[in-house]
Parts: structure tokens; sequence; C-alpha cells
């Protein structure tokens, strides 16, 4: 496993390809830049002497058997790989390949259920079902992103949960906040991302993704099933604004600002939860006492970490 390597070590073994860069040495040599990936985590290779069989070896989203060594390299871990061959996915153990939410898959279905059934409005039920019984397979089991904040097996469940859990507390404590739209807005916040991002294994940006964002996928997905279903009226008016606006500020890729308390306490969640799911993946590999590394999506801060926090087993 990732986690495990050490200086010196054999790294032969099974790994994704999570990423994979060409490059030429001053000789004008080509070589590659690699992202290995398995359960525990990424690290970085190096493939020297590459000849066109190694760029089809290392393309992104392969699984692949390596022989290879681990060696310190400006006192960070690398591996210096000698020679790859793909692996039909079928003949790996891709559980111990591809990381998941630390949370059982049955028990976060079993809570988006709850929140589904809990929407009263006919109209949000309606197209929210709609939706989910068209994604539901990606849904449940896509990353929530590529990096930073639940990018594993189930993410995209995990964080959608997480901050309709969220959303409920805060509905209680605000009687003002109209709980159906809320929920209806945090359930259907990022299902663009099952067309925006590829899959599982190697996720990268689809061509729609690139071209659209997820925002804007996540919106035209409610006019077509408003279309589909023949509903008309403000909450879809509503629950598109909360779609877009969820980033909560232009610069951040939302197409307009959030401008109901709804949509404001949506991009509250969201950037919360990413947030604190950002820093969990930080303070995973630091023990208590120490800061992490800068972090660019918190605005390259380093965070300390409690010398009380327990590390994640």
């Amino acid at each position: 496993m990732i986690k495990d390597l050490m200086d010196g070590m054999n790294a032969s073994g099974f790994y994704i390809i999570k990423n994979s860069l060409k490059g030429v040495t001053t000789n004008g040599l080509t070589y590659l830049t690699i992202t290995l990936q398995d359960k525990t985590g990424v690290i970085e290779a190096k493939k020297w002497q590459v000849n066109n069989e190694d760029l089809l070896t290392f393309k992104i989203g392969n699984v692949v058997y390596i022989d290879g060594e681990v060696i310190d390299y400006k006192d960070k871990l690398q591996v210096k790989i000698f020679e790859g061959n793909i692996v039909d996915p079928k003949n790996a153990d891709m559980e111990s390949l591809i990381p998941s939410s630390p949370f059982e898959k049955e028990e976060l279905v079993k809570k988006l259920k709850s929140f589904l059934t809990s929407i009263n409005n006919e109209k949000l039920k309606k197209i929210v079902y709609d939706i989910f019984s068209v994604y539901k397979e990606k849904f449940i089991n896509y990353p929530a992103a590529m990096s930073n904040h639940h990018d594993y097996l189930n993410g995209l469940m995990d964080h959608t949960v997480s901050m309709c859990e969220i959303a409920k507390m805060i509905a209680s404590h605000y009687s003002s906040l109209n709980y159906d739209l809320l929920i209806s807005g945090c359930l259907l916040h990022d299902i663009g991302k099952c067309e925006e991002l590829s899959g599982v294994i190697g996720t990268t940006y689809t061509k729609e993704g690139s071209l659209l964002g997820h925002l804007v996928i996540g919106a035209m997905m409610v006019d077509e099933s408003a279309t589909r279903l023949k509903i008309e009226g403000e909450e879809i008016t509503l629950l598109k604004h909360l779609i877009l606006s969820h980033h909560g500020k232009l610069e951040f890729g939302s197409p307009v600002m959030p401008l109901t308390r709804e949509a404001l306490v949506l991009s509250l969640i969201d950037e919360m939860d990413a947030k604190m799911k950002t820093l969990d993946k930080a303070f995973k590999d630091i023990d208590g006492g120490e800061f992490s590394a800068k972090l660019f999506p918190l605005d390259g801060r380093m965070f300390y970490k409690l010398k009380s926090e327990k590390n994640e087993k």
C-alpha cells in the first residue's frame, strides 16, 4: 500500500494511473511523470527511457502492474519505475486500488433515501425523484471532485448526504427557511457532476464538463425534467437558482450570486463541507501539534492540527 512505502522499499504492485505527463530531458530523451494511486493515497513516480509502448501503458485510468523502487528525492518519496504492464481491471483487486468513502455505502444510500422522502412540496419532489431515477447509479458511485474534497468512490453521495444533514439542522434553527427548497437544492446542487466527470477510475472532465460545468449542466437537468413532467411554477426557477449560485461568488464559478435565503445557506454549507473534508485529508498524514502543508483551496494557508486530535486509522 502507498501509505506504507518507505525509502529503499520495493514498490512493485498494482496501481491506477491517476495522472501522466510527458516530458523531455536536456538530452532530448522522453520521460514520464506519473501519479500512482491505490486505496491509501497517491505517490509521484518517474519512468525514464520511455518508448511508445510505455505511452500506451501509463495512460490515465489504466490499471498497471509495475516493477519499481521507492527513492527519496528532495525529501519527498518517489517511485522509480523500471517497467509496467497493463492489467485487466477484472484481474485486479479494485477495492484495494480505489479510495472510497469512510462511511458504508449502504448507510449513505439509506440516509439519501430518507432525505428524498422528506420533501413535501409535490413539484420539487417529482423533479428530484425524476432526475435521480436517471442518474442514480452514477450519483451513488461517482467522486465529488477530481482532487481536494470527496475525491473518492461514493464521494458525491457522501458530500450530498453531509450537506443535507447540516441543512436539516440549520432549517430547524431558522424557521424562515423553506426546508423543501433547501433540501432539494442540497440533493441536486452537484448532480451535474454525473455528466461533468468521466467516472470513478482515472477521473477527468468530459467534453460537456469542460465546456459547460456542473452548475449549468445541473440547471439544464432541472429544465429537462420539468419539461418532461410538464411542471411549471416558481419552484422550478428557485431550484435552478440554487444550483447556479451554490459556489457563492462569480469568481468561484457561479453565473449568479445567491439571492434567496435558501441559496445563501446552500452556498455556505457547500463551502464549509468541502473545506472541512479538505482539512480531514490534509491532517490524515500529520501528527497532532504539526502544521499542514499549504492548502491551495484554503488560500494557501497552513492549518494547525491540535495535539489532542487523533490520527485516523
